[in-house]
């Protein structure tokens, strides 16, 4: 199987299987003297972590991160990044593959069961294998690691429309975000998901979700105007995120509603004498190159395909056949793909801010400053 590797001077490579004996990553390319403890990843790990409520499965992973390699203890007793690859794992302890046996040879109706059959001729059907959304653990831990990378960046997610029911944004709270189960910023809005997704959950069924992740402190200047758009590799890195079905940025979609006048991020100069914008409908990005705005980039999560309810589907023999997925299963499974949302944001914005120093040196003036002035031949 290839493709297991996303991104370009700082390149993360995912390893392992849902039922496997563990799963990790490979970071390499990040640059030296970084300082990063394993608590500082675990930190993030336990925020995606199964079985923490019960509108999330009920496997118990503890999640644990082992740092194996590309860690050093300094003369001053700080952890810091040497240069080299960074190998993380993460060990699966609670793993139930009697729960699929009876599905072994039947493909899932809106699973990556009959894809992978067709491709690679075998699969693992002890839930799902390599395209079980337990992969993901390993992006989390790489994205702690890039969060660390770009001097000032804040990253958040946020759930915000579970179902047809969004959030109200004027009841928008960061600090709420952690204080439910769905990690969304409108208390209101998840005190009502809680009822509504236990009908969802009792029913044996599953519903989808939207996430907003936002980054902030982004320096202007990353990305490239043609193939290298930040916003095209920040789309990339969230469909690449299982179940994702859809990415917006700024705007998104509701930009083909507005007029050119509406549309436009219209411009002024700040106090400090710096270009400000009056809006950001771009999400922080023009021609591929961010502006210093916050991104903002949405992405719609489909509901979970392993539910009780019997769809029609057929086997490897060639037969019809019903099929009702057993075992421990996400009723919506958008809300762990908050942190996940955000290691990949990190994790593009730290390439590109590697990818930016290669080519232009470490920082460039804002404009309307003085400019070096260059050499004469």
């Amino acid at each position: 199987m290839s493709h297991n590797t996303f991104g370009h001077l700082f390149r993360v490579t995912t390893f392992g299987e849902s039922h496997g004996p563990a799963l990790g990553c490979v970071v390499d390319g990040c640059p030296p003297l970084i300082p990063i403890t394993a608590e500082e990843i675990q930190a993030e790990l336990d925020r995606r972590r199964p079985g923490q409520s019960r509108f999330t499965t009920q496997r118990r992973e503890p999640d644990e991160v082992k740092i194996l390699s590309g860690v050093f203890t300094d003369e001053a007793g700080v952890q810091v990044t040497t240069g080299t690859p960074i190998a993380l794992m993460i060990e699966n302890v609670d793993q139930r593959s009697k729960d699929y046996g009876e599905i072994k040879n039947s493909y899932r109706p809106g699973h990556a069961d009959f894809t992978y059959d067709a491709k690679y001729g075998i699969r693992d059907h002890r839930g799902g294998g390599r395209s079980s959304a337990r992969e993901t653990a390993a992006r989390v831990a790489a994205g702690a690691i890039a969060r660390k990378l770009v001097p000032g960046m804040v990253v958040r997610g946020a759930l915000v429309q579970m179902g047809p029911h969004r959030i109200d944004r004027a009841n928008w709270d960061w600090n709420e975000v952690g204080n439910n189960p769905f990690f969304c910023p409108d208390a209101k809005a998840a005190a009502f998901y809680a009822d509504y997704l236990d009908g969802i959950r009792k029913a044996g069924s599953s519903v989808g979700a939207v996430i907003e992740i936002v980054v902030e402190n982004v320096p202007p200047g990353l990305g490239a105007p043609i193939y290298g758009k930040l916003d095209g590799d920040l789309a990339a890195a969230m469909m690449s995120i299982n179940a994702v079905k859809g990415v917006e940025i700024g705007a998104g979609f509701a930009a083909a509603e507005l007029t050119g006048e509406e549309n436009a991020d219209e411009m002024r100069f700040g106090n400090d004498g710096k270009p400000m914008f009056l809006s950001n409908n771009a999400g922080g990005i023009l021609g591929g190159i961010s502006t210093g705005q916050p991104l903002v980039v949405r992405f719609a999560v489909k509901p979970t395909s392993s539910i009780l309810t019997e769809r029609r589907s057929v086997d490897r023999f060639g037969r019809e056949t019903d099929v009702m997925t057993k075992g421990r299963h996400d009723p919506c499974v958008g809300i762990r793909a908050v942190p996940v949302g955000e290691a990949m944001a990190a994790c593009v914005v730290a390439d590109h801010l590697l990818r930016h120093r290669g080519q232009v040196g470490e920082s460039r003036p804002w404009p309307f400053e003085p400019r070096p002035e260059r050499r004469e031949s």
